[in-house]
Order: C-alpha cells, then structure tokens, then sequence
C-alpha cells in the first residue's frame, strides 16, 4: 500500500499507514501561509480492501464547517470523478471506502490541472475568434494568460471576466471552459450577439503557481490575491498588480469573479454594495444579472449567501473594480459541497456541472448588456 502527492496540485501529509482500516493523514498548509483545506492523492495496492481514511486535523482546517455534509471525491482515470461519503466529528474527518481497482485518487475537488489550462488556452486560440496574450510573469516566473475575444473596438463593451485567485477553487476554471465553449462557438446566436457588441477579457487561471502547489487560497508567495486589490505589488502580488494594469487601459464595464465556497452549498452571486458611488442603476442590474441567472440555470438561487460582512473592503476584487470603473461587478460563488438546491447523490457539485453553469452565465450578460453604460 502507498500513498503520493508529486504531481501537479497534489497535496497530503501522511501520518501513519498501520493497515488498509487505519491510515492516517494530515491536511497540508498553502506552501507560503497557513491555510489549509485543499488535499489530492493517490491511494495504490488497496483493490478491493476495506480502507478507513482519517484526515486528523480537519477541525483545525480554514473553513472545518466546510466537512460538515461533505462527501469528498474520487477517480480511477482523472476524468469521472465520483462521491464518497465522509463522517466528521468536529475534529476527524473519517472516509471509509472499498477501491474497486489497485490505483484510486481522492480530492478535495475535481481538479483542474496545469496541463488543462494550457490545453485549454490552445483550444481557444485554435478557434479562431481568440487572441492570447501573456500579461506578464507570476511569482514563480508562470505566465499570466490573457485571452481577449471580439473586435476590441472603442465602442466595445469591455467584459472582464477572471477566476481561480483561489487555487484550491477549481470549479471556478471549470466554469470558464464551459463560457468560453459558447462563447468561442460561431453557431450560438447569443454569443454572436454578444461579440457584435462587447469584447470579453478573461483570464482563466489568476492564480498557477498556488494552483501547482496545491495551495486553497494564496499564491507562491503567500498572498491572498482576493486581499491585494487596493495596493498589489509586483515583488508579492504580480498576478493582481498586471490585471490591475490591463483593467486600466482597456476599462470595464462588467466585471465577474469565479470563486467557490466551502460552507454553503449553493451557488449564489455577491454584488459591490456598500462601496462609495453605489447607485440605483447598477444595483438594479445586479437584481437584473440574478434574476436572468436564474432562468437560464436552476443551479443558481438568491436566497442563501453571505451575509452583508466585508463589503467595502476596497481590497477586495469586486469592490475594487467595481469602484474604480463604476460597473457592475459580481463575484459568483459555487459549492465545494453538492449543491442543495438539485443534489445528486453520486455526483455532487462537480466540474461538469461548474461548466454547464459557464455556459448559462452567457445568457444574463446579455439580458443586461443595454444597461451596462449610463
């Protein structure tokens, strides 16, 4: 029996391994800061053995409510990811599962690798209707991916659009792909219409070097980029410090920020209210953008969200930009968890469902585009 970790967002520390019944592991801390969440690994020689997994510190992790309910999840291949249930006592997370095959991975989260983010800039280059450029270098020297789609014309909408300045937030570039499969697809009428009106940037991993480390919320570096907006630097926040730049010279009108949360099992969106210069028009294209959400995804609810703690707090993407251009700025937020308002016992909240929700997301951006300039 062994369990490893060296690969791309692999993550565990290992206790002791006494027997199939009795293995124990440690949650490992962000490489830089000590957060603490995100595991994947590999479990090999347990074929069809009984294995009990206990996650020892799991009480002691950033969000320990995050394990309430949880069920966390599996694969044999690294594309079909499935459930498997978890019991957690407030301190110990406990998994206790039979591997159908001699070599099995367990996750936090689907992941979403280094490799498929490259994959994925090429494919939407190789659309035709993409341009990609490299913004610059993160901590780690990884290049800064921008892709800009339309005619960049003055006239333009300027949509930005980023995700993952949480790294362990896989489901957040998930749900890029899935936008920009519609958007890149000459045959949908809405994204047609869209790119006769608008031109979209979007950065679909803000955060590679984290995300390679296998870090939940910092970059190699140990900043939280969710916390850098007011005042990035290039020596510890280069990743906030060149969007920032970018953002300036082209402006925005739109802004959406991808996350995902551990606690609440829901999809929901945060709006910027209670920055300075909120005003009636963009918080009635944020009811607009939710209600339109809505009825082009049941995954999407406005019931359950956060409550109105941190708004303000200009280091904060969405109140940053929102701020500094005056635009609608929306932070979106989905499940680590199943998604209580349609759960699904095998599956959960997954990455093809984080996907299908990218592609409904086209919709309410162009149910609002009218009202986007004053």
């Amino acid at each position: 029996m062994r369990i490893s970790s060296h690969f791309d967002a692999g993550s565990i520390e290992i206790v002791a391994m006494n027997s199939f019944d009795d293995i124990q592991l440690r949650i490992r801390r962000d490489n830089a800061s000590d957060f603490a969440q995100w595991f994947y690994f590999r479990l090999q020689g347990a074929a069809y053995q009984p294995c009990t997994l206990k996650f020892l510190n799991a009480g002691a992790c950033t969000y320990p409510q995050g394990f309430d309910d949880y069920q966390l999840m599996a694969s044999y291949d690294r594309i079909n990811w499935f459930r498997v249930p978890a019991s957690f006592d407030g301190e110990v997370m406990t998994v206790e599962h039979v591997p159908l095959a001699n070599s099995i991975y367990y996750a936090y989260f689907e992941p979403y690798s280094y490799e498929q983010h490259l994959n994925l800039i090429g494919q939407a280059q190789g659309s035709g209707l993409c341009q990609v450029t490299c913004l610059g270098s993160t901590v780690e020297g990884r290049d800064l991916d921008l892709l800009t789609i339309g005619h960049e014309v003055e006239s333009d909408l300027k949509i930005w659009i980023i995700a993952r300045q949480h790294p362990g937030e896989t489901m957040a570039q998930w749900c890029v792909e899935g936008l920009l499969n519609r958007l890149l697809d000459p045959q949908d009428p809405t994204s047609r219409a869209l790119l006769d009106r608008a031109t979209f940037y979007v950065v679909p991993n803000m955060n590679p070097d984290g995300s390679i480390h296998g870090n939940l919320r910092t970059n190699a570096r140990g900043a939280n980029l969710n916390r850098e907006w007011l005042e990035p630097s290039p020596e510890r926040s280069p990743e906030v410090f060149l969007v920032r730049e970018k953002m300036r010279e082209t402006g925005v009108d739109l802004f959406l920020d991808l996350h995902g949360d551990e606690a609440l099992p829901y999809v929901f969106l945060v709006g910027r209210s209670g920055v300075e210069a909120d005003s009636p028009r963009l918080h009635q294209l944020e009811h607009s953008f939710g209600h339109y959400l809505k009825l082009a995804s049941p995954d999407f609810q406005d019931e359950y969200g956060y409550a109105e703690t941190a708004k303000g707090d200009l280091s904060w993407a969405g109140n940053w930009v929102g701020h500094e251009f005056d635009c609608l700025s929306l932070t979106l937020e989905m499940p680590f968890k199943d998604n209580a308002n349609l759960p699904d016992d095998d599956y959960g909240w997954n990455g093809q469902r984080s996907l299908r929700l990218g592609e409904a997301i086209l919709s309410p951006i162009y149910a609002v585009l009218g009202g986007l300039r004053d």
